[in-house]
């Protein structure tokens, strides 16, 4: 079948490095390039706690999981990073590790969505950030990570509405504002792609929205036709805004770099045929065009497995 003319490679080389370091013990950081950076990375909802603390309100996180969506889990406690962060950059230390990639709450910093800032979101992040740098560890931030504040959702339906083109280029002004003088790597939003699929197309994430015959769950709400195309399409003017915030008003001075985050697979075609190299574009364009390949991929192999 054409799906199997193009491989997809998938961390194959540091998979099979980590194997080598396994069985032979010989892999150092010598081996690797001076620029290679090795990290890790959460999100805010995974790790930090504290969801009722200092301030912060819910995101369409914490009202899926309270509804019981999520396993029976929550993240009131989670990691309980919030308290012991210091602990964590210790580990981090302890691992070797030369960057951390975190995401910051959003409904932490600015409750409400939009509005004041919280000064002890903001002291909380500043002090991650401040123990991260003194222990060597670059921080990386992700401004957005599938955890709109639920008041936006609830003022206006959230990503299926232009205003929050302007609510989220507000908030990463106040982020590039406050931490850009430490901070030089920005995520503004990590994996649209897959958020519109699970959350306006699947409905399997919050805010739960799809329609027939897409939905993988029971829902009232939403429409699996147009809904994920319209908030990938919000997201990526979002992007854009707070990109060219960063360019004309911070990069001069701060020296940073912004980008978005994309799920995706590295895929080199298995010969070098037309028909190869086309199967291999078209898996691209499904993953990093944002052509709504994706979702039309997803549709698709349901409807064949069905």
């Amino acid at each position: 079948m054409e799906a199997n003319t193009c491989l997809t490679l998938v961390f194959f080389l540091l998979l099979n490095l980590a194997l080598g370091v396994l069985s032979t013990d010989n892999y150092g950081r010598h081996d690797f390039p001076v620029d290679f950076v090795f990290g890790s990375g959460t999100s805010a909802y995974q790790v930090e706690g504290a969801a009722n603390e200092d301030g912060r309100t819910p995101s369409i996180w914490d009202t899926f999981a309270h509804a019981g969506f999520a396993r029976g889990g929550n993240g009131d406690v989670a990691c309980d990073t919030y308290h012991k962060y210091k602990e964590d950059v210790q580990l981090m230390v302890e691992t070797g590790l030369e960057a951390y990639r975190f995401s910051i709450s959003w409904s932490r910093l600015i409750p409400n969505g939009k509005g004041p800032v919280n000064p002890k979101g903001l002291q909380y992040y500043n002090n991650l950030i401040n123990e991260l740098i003194r222990n060597g560890i670059q921080p990386h931030v992700t401004l957005h990570n599938y955890d709109l504040p639920q008041a936006l959702e609830d003022e206006y339906e959230g990503w299926l509405s232009r205003e929050v083109i302007k609510d989220f280029t507000n908030y990463a002004d106040v982020c590039f504002r406050e931490f850009g003088d430490r901070v030089k790597y920005w995520t503004t939003v990590n994996e649209p792609n897959i958020f519109a699929v699970g959350s306006y197309d699947q409905g399997i994430t919050p805010p739960q929205r799809c329609s027939p015959p897409f939905c993988l769950i029971e829902s009232t709400k939403g429409n699996s036709t147009f809904e994920p195309y319209l908030v990938v399409h919000h997201i990526l003017l979002a992007h854009s805004s707070a990109v060219r915030l960063y360019r004309r008003k911070y990069r001069e001075e701060q020296n940073g770099f912004v980008g978005i985050s994309l799920y995706t697979f590295g895929s080199v075609p298995q010969t070098n045929t037309e028909k190869d190299r086309a199967a291999c574009q078209r898996i691209n364009d499904f993953y990093l065009g944002m052509d709504y390949g994706t979702l039309v991929a997803w549709r698709l192999s349901r409807f064949h497995e069905g």
